[in-house]
């Protein structure tokens, strides 16, 4: 995995604390029983645990330099008892969260399920993780997210770099993905950093930054292109532009959605 251009370990740590004071922000007296459409089956209320606990879990694998896996079930977390307590909860475990990452700098050799086996790993995966939950919690309480460009641009790129390692997800390209088709995506907002074309090969697929020609093409801005990535939007909303073949693209997003 390529870490993002420009992104030093520090501007992680500091966008990870931004991020996480928002999401907190988000839920503070939100009803957690509310449903949450971009994850099916979800509530806020399990949103809100789950990235708690992935915050305590990353902490936990940085902290002790744990250099073999480690599941998130097997790092202790004490739960709130009050739902009342869930905003507070999640900032404390981000706050930690950003302490040890701070502490440990960027270089430090650790388990990971990506390409990076180091603690910068960790840092921009917390920083996507809360960032996509947050639009996910500001969706399903009738919220516009907003996404920074940078940010989205970054979390674009990460996901297509985890796409071909994370172990949950690579079975669905272990199948012949296909024989040089090619979909491109468009970032509006973001300049020459914002385009991406994936080609899709037997086996898996290739991606590369730029601007180029694909048999399907899709424009928005850099946060709604992240947010198609991660199925959290239909490609039919009217913030997107297509060109090609939409067939294509949905095959890719149903294979994709992380």
């Amino acid at each position: 995995m390529t870490v993002g251009d420009g992104w030093s370990h520090e501007r992680y740590c500091s966008a990870v604390e931004a991020e996480v004071a928002r999401l907190a922000e988000v839920v503070e007296g939100a009803v957690l029983a509310v449903e949450v459409p971009t994850c099916p089956g979800w509530t806020v209320g399990k949103l809100v645990r789950h990235v708690g606990i992935i915050h305590r879990w990353a902490e936990h694998i940085v902290r002790e330099r744990t250099r073999t896996p480690v599941t998130s079930r097997e790092v202790p977390v004490k739960l709130p008892e009050d739902d009342a307590e869930y905003s507070s909860w999640l900032a404390e475990g981000g706050e930690t969260l950003v302490t040890t990452l701070r502490a440990a700098g960027g270089e430090v050799p650790v388990w990971s399920w990506g390409g990076e086996t180091n603690s910068v790993f960790w840092a921009r995966r917390m920083l996507h993780e809360s960032t996509v939950h947050r639009a996910d919690a500001e969706i399903a309480l009738g919220r516009e997210p907003d996404i920074a460009v940078p940010v989205a641009v970054d979390g674009s790129e990460e996901l297509l770099d985890n796409l071909r390692v994370a172990p949950w997800l690579t079975e669905g390209f272990a199948e012949p993905a296909g024989s040089g088709e090619r979909l491109h995506f468009h970032a509006t907002d973001a300049g020459e950093a914002g385009e991406w074309t994936v080609t899709l090969v037997p086996g898996g697929f290739t991606w590369e930054r730029g601007h180029g020609k694909g048999d399907v093409a899709v424009r928005g801005t850099a946060g709604d292109l992240l947010l198609l990535l991660y199925g959290r939007r239909d490609p039919a909303e009217d913030r997107y532009e297509l060109f090609g073949d939409r067939p294509l693209l949905d095959r890719w997003l149903t294979k994709t959605a992380f």
